[in-house]
């Protein structure tokens, strides 16, 4: 609990940190204005937040409006099994980016260790596609933050606590890109 508690309130001090929310809610802004979508893919728990994000997005975060553009890669259990089954387990994610992504979109990589091959091909498709990048990872020098042209680094080593910062991260992320949008509505 404690480990919890210091590592959140590190969060909320790190003003780079803070910053790389705010530039990433303005990169994900300026995607859906333009008609683009995001795009997230993550493994294990990082596959339940890339879908809890999209379903923020898609659905609503405070108040009732029209549904943002969010595709979490990691919900059908057909494509995923197809693709690593014709094509190993380390393109489940690229080959959706291929196929989904166009210039223009953002896709999100959650990787708490940064080192998911799957997630670092995706990067690459993402990339080779004009997809602006985003990573959410620890505060590790891994290969997905320095791929990826946004990293959110929690800062921490500890995967439970790189995830509890990723998400409240990523709920102000969505709350700024909803009210950026729509207006704030929270109060009517």
């Amino acid at each position: 609990m404690e480990l919890s508690r210091d590592v959140m309130s590190a969060a909320v001090s790190d003003s780079t940190l803070i910053s790389t929310i705010v530039e990433i809610a303005a990169a994900m802004e300026t995607s859906l204005r333009a008609g683009g979508k995001i795009l997230l893919a993550g493994n294990g728990g990082s596959a339940a937040d890339a879908q809890h994000i999209a379903g923020e997005l898609l659905s609503r975060l405070n108040f009732d409006r029209a549904p943002l553009a969010a595709i979490a890669l990691t919900t059908d259990s057909a494509v995923v099994t197809a693709i690593g089954n014709d094509y190993g387990y380390e393109e489940v994610f690229s080959r959706q980016v291929r196929g989904l992504g166009r210039k223009g979109d953002v896709f999100v990589a959650i990787s708490t260790s940064g080192k998911s091959p799957n997630i670092l091909k995706a990067i690459e498709a993402a990339k080779e596609l004009g997809l602006l990048t985003i990573a959410f990872t620890g505060n590790a020098n891994t290969p997905l933050a320095s791929m990826c042209d946004i990293a959110l680094k929690a800062p921490t080593p500890s995967t439970p606590q790189i995830q509890q910062v990723y998400f409240t991260a990523a709920h102000a992320i969505c709350e700024l890109v909803e009210v950026a949008i729509f207006g704030d509505k929270r109060s009517q």
